[in-house]
């Protein structure tokens, strides 16, 4: 049986979601393969400087700005993140080493950005000769030291983009794989056959009315508020359903809204393919996976670019204007504006075509290329 390790963590949630979505698809496909998830902040938790200062990990840090929209100027942070990283490279390097010790696995696969390079070697300084794959959750990487690395590792990326970037790098044909898009969890692709009339109903909502679906990761977004507030203007025109995640605070104020706006508050849920089924479009941040997953489920997007956007996820909101699958804004606060612009049957017509061309089977896909790289290993 062949040891596979994937590595995440949980920085914004789309990494875990990642690796067990890909765990999901491998054992859907009965491959004997033993499955291990390595949380990386759990494996570095002795070395996380930003605790020592802040009494907060990393990833939780990275959580908090998240939920309460504290992104501006974030691309001028990763230089200093990234020199942190730099200046306790050597330590990562052994304590990795040391955990590939105690269980030498036969592939070790990436869905994480920033520490490629120091899984690589603590793997390669481990009694492990496995191949090193890096998967790019993102449609783009943001150079330098995000994703990509110069380094001996295969990549599987999703977009032509990505691609282009990696050849640009010096990854030759046989290190690099293109998938149809990024990795989704497979309840994505359920059929789903109920009423969906009967379903609002249940809801509170109103059977006949168009409905969004505003989402803003596992940690919401005070956006959310802003926008619930803002749409009442189209109390008559739409209603919404909005997830939450963990975020509780933010649902205990949604849910006391006093409002004509129809509304549905969800907290964190593993339901996200119902609620959007339910759904006509989606409004949130421009992240790979609330797009990709809005696209598979038939929804067109609403999604806002501006300085306060990640910058990684920058380049995501252009593929959405090129492949013509939603808006852009520059401002929420222009969010009636677009939502009416959105539901005009012309325009939703048009980007709901665009949408079904989008065929994402990357997850169902990553499954053989990871088999095959293990084959040509041995």
């Amino acid at each position: 049986m062949r040891k596979v390790d994937f590595v995440f963590f949980d920085a914004g949630g789309g990494h875990r979601s990642a690796a067990t979505a890909l765990k999901t698809a491998v054992e859907q496909q009965s491959r004997d393969w033993d499955l291990r998830l390595v949380n990386l902040q759990e494996v570095l938790d002795p070395l996380d400087i930003f605790r020592k200062f802040t009494g907060v990990r990393l990833q939780d840090i990275y959580n908090r700005m998240l939920a309460n929209g504290w992104t501006l100027g974030s691309g001028y942070l990763l230089p200093g993140m990234h020199g942190i990283i730099r200046m306790y490279h050597p330590a990562q390097v052994r304590m990795l080493s040391a955990y590939w010790k105690q269980s030498a696995p036969d592939l070790v696969v990436s869905v994480v950005p920033n520490f490629n390079r120091a899984l690589l070697q603590g793997l390669r300084r481990s009694p492990s000769r496995a191949p090193f794959v890096t998967i790019l959750t993102d449609f783009a990487d943001y150079p330098p030291h995000f994703w990509i690395e110069r380094q001996d590792q295969f990549l599987i990326c999703g977009t032509d983009r990505a691609v282009s970037q990696a050849r640009r790098m010096g990854y030759p044909p046989d290190k690099l794989f293109r998938t149809s898009g990024m990795i989704l969890r497979p309840n994505f692709y359920q059929e789903f056959t109920h009423n969906k009339a009967e379903e609002l109903k249940k809801l509170g909502l109103e059977p006949d009315k168009p409905t969004g679906l505003v989402l803003f990761g596992g940690h919401g977004s005070a956006h959310m508020l802003r926008i619930a507030e803002r749409l009442e203007e189209l109390a008559d025109k739409v209603q919404l359903i909005l997830i939450c995640g963990r975020n509780e605070k933010l649902a205990s104020d949604l849910r006391d809204m006093n409002s004509r706006l129809r509304i549905h508050v969800v907290g964190f849920t593993h339901e996200v393919p119902y609620y959007m089924s339910l759904s006509e479009f989606f409004v949130g941040k421009p992240g790979p996976g609330s797009i990709s997953e809005s696209l598979a489920m038939g929804l067109p997007v609403i999604i806002e670019r501006n300085a306060w956007t990640l910058p990684q996820e920058r380049y995501n909101a252009d593929w959405v204007r090129r492949h013509e699958v939603g808006l852009v804004v520059r401002s929420f606060g222009k969010i009636c504006t677009a939502v009416e612009q959105l539901l005009e049957p012309s325009t939703m017509e048009r980007f709901r075509r665009s949408v079904a061309n989008v065929r994402n089977r990357a997850v169902f896909e990553i499954p053989e290329i990871l088999g095959n790289i293990m084959d040509k290993q041995r």
